[in-house]
């Protein structure tokens, strides 16, 4: 014969809790969490990334192909990289280049036919810019450009060019600004 199965009682089976075993279990926790943290900052520390450069020139020499004048530096200052280019679509196009200068601080060059300098002034460097005078420069694709500063030491050159607003603009030295004003042209690219 076989022997009767259990009925069940209803109840749900249960484990021993302890407070030891509750302690025990949040400092695993603990120790576990410090550790990630610990050898999350030891990677990371250890990584550094260098920026890559682009061929702005080539960007350059292919716009002014496609009839469309753009306004660049035909070199860059000892150290700088380009890190980004782009021809934006308007009517005429517009064209933008990001910088590096030897020490990782930002400059951009932006040439657009959609916004004032107002506009490009309150996107790309600060809506409360001070008015900080005039630059005359001696080579420039335009003689006058007027100067801007904000509070976070951002420093900025604009003017109009034709169809265009110009903005030259980063947080550097007005030298290394007023340098890369002084190159700007629309000549062909040359080798």
């Amino acid at each position: 014969m076989s022997e009767p199965t259990p009925e069940p009682t209803g109840k749900a089976a249960r484990y021993q809790r302890s407070t030891g075993a509750l302690v025990g279990s949040m400092i695993v926790t603990v120790v576990v969490v410090v550790l990630v943290v610990v050898l999350r900052g030891c990677i990371s520390a250890d990584l550094e990334v260098t920026p890559e450069s682009v061929d702005y020139r080539e960007s350059v020499s292919q716009a002014q192909g496609a009839d469309i004048e753009v306004v660049y530096p035909p070199a860059l200052p000892e150290g700088w990289i380009a890190t980004q280019v782009e021809v934006e679509p308007g009517e005429p196009p517009g064209f933008s280049l990001n910088m590096l200068t030897g020490d990782q601080q930002f400059v951009g060059v932006r040439q657009s036919s959609e916004d004032d300098v107002d506009d490009l002034l309150d996107e790309l460097v600060d809506e409360s810019a001070d008015e900080a005078g005039t630059y005359e420069a001696q080579a420039s694709v335009a003689p006058t450009w007027e100067v801007y500063t904000d509070d976070g030491g951002d420093r900025a050159y604009a003017t109009t060019f034709g169809d265009y607003s110009l903005l030259v603009y980063g947080p550097v030295d007005a030298a290394d600004l007023e340098g890369l004003v002084e190159s700007l042209t629309t000549a062909p690219v040359t080798s």
